[in-house]
């Protein structure tokens, strides 16, 4: 083991790295390979310097625009191209929205995340989109959107509306991507997280683990992560769900420890990140939820659905919750801009 690798292992300061990486492949690598002791005891760690370990950001999340995508991603059952059953809707109005994030907000909810199936929204779209964010923003609450890629100037147009987080998944590794999504590149996705940086704006940003993709993947997507001017403010890990009519429907199941190393490593790398335990959660015993936790997974989306797919309920997760002692951490009103 080289002396980088080593001293990232073992919690020390690295001695000085020829290029601009803050983790390197190997490194990450070396992590993952870890005894699971010894990894969730350093995840842990770092999640208790960083965190209140019992707390966990809770967010909801709705499809404002849902389904017609002309995206072909393999796991998405919004993209036209499949026969999932999903029928194309419009924009929601503001009022609709506003209403649904009372309801969040009155049930423990401090984000509220909306998406709409685009490629890339048209500038009336993103009109419309900023005065629903304006109206969600009023509540009190902080917000999240994911429409696709961005332009800078729809960016702005955003923050202005007072967005907080914009959401833009970089889904894989860079070699696997293409595997997965031929409709847009690797770099499409990195230039609109730039627009999103560039416009004041704290990035929303992971994958989705459980498509095929190999051990070198996980590495390769975590060290794009971590090796970001700025990591993401909120990375959510997502477990695929398979769904009928989609090219990923019957891929082979992810082994659960997997998932758990994989939001051990990025706890680890992404020391002041929110790390989500996201998408998939419906099909996660609470065993290995609890797991997820102590790894170092501190938010979740909550309420019976996601964008489409299904989601333990409320009633489930407050129960979860005082099993293992969580509460929802509070919202920081007060919180620092990116």
């Amino acid at each position: 083991m080289n002396k980088t690798v080593q001293a990232q292992v073992q919690g020390k300061s690295p001695p000085p790295l020829k290029t601009n990486e803050k983790w390197s492949r190997d490194g990450i690598a070396a992590l993952f390979n870890l005894p699971m002791n010894d990894l969730l005891f350093k995840a842990q760690t770092v999640h208790r310097e960083n965190f209140n370990p019992n707390h966990v950001q809770v967010s909801r999340l709705l499809s404002i625009k849902t389904g017609g995508c002309p995206e072909d991603c393999k796991y998405c059952p919004q993209a036209s191209s499949y026969d999932t059953g999903v029928e194309a809707d419009k924009l929601m109005q503001v009022d609709q929205v506003v209403a649904e994030a009372q309801k969040a907000k009155e049930a423990g909810a401090t984000r509220y995340c909306m998406g709409a199936a685009w490629r890339s929204p048209k500038d009336r779209d993103v009109t419309q989109v900023a005065a629903i964010i304006a109206g969600v923003k009023a509540l009190g609450m902080e917000t999240c959107a994911t429409l696709g890629m961005l332009t800078p100037e729809q960016a702005v147009t955003l923050k202005h509306a007072g967005l907080d987080y914009y959401n833009h998944n970089i889904d894989t590794s860079e070699e696997f991507y293409g595997d997965v999504i031929t409709t847009r590149t690797f770099q499409d996705r990195l230039d609109t997280l730039g627009h999103v940086r560039d416009a004041g704006m704290s990035v929303c940003c992971g994958g989705i683990l459980g498509m095929g993709e190999s051990g070198e993947d996980r590495v390769g997507m975590l060290h794009v992560l971590a090796n970001m001017d700025r990591p993401p403010e909120s990375v959510p890990i997502n477990l695929l769900m398979r769904v009928e009519g989609t090219p990923l429907a019957d891929v082979d199941d992810l082994d659960p420890l997997d998932f758990v190393r994989t939001i051990a490593v990025a706890r680890i790398i992404m020391p002041e990140s929110h790390v989500r335990l996201s998408a998939g959660r419906e099909n996660m015993s609470d065993e290995m939820q609890a797991m997820c936790f102590f790894a170092g997974a501190n938010s979740i989306f909550s309420g019976e659905k996601l964008l489409t797919a299904g989601n333990p309920g409320d009633d489930k997760d407050h129960a979860l919750f005082a099993r293992l002692g969580l509460e929802p951490e509070p919202f920081d009103a007060e919180q620092p801009a990116p």
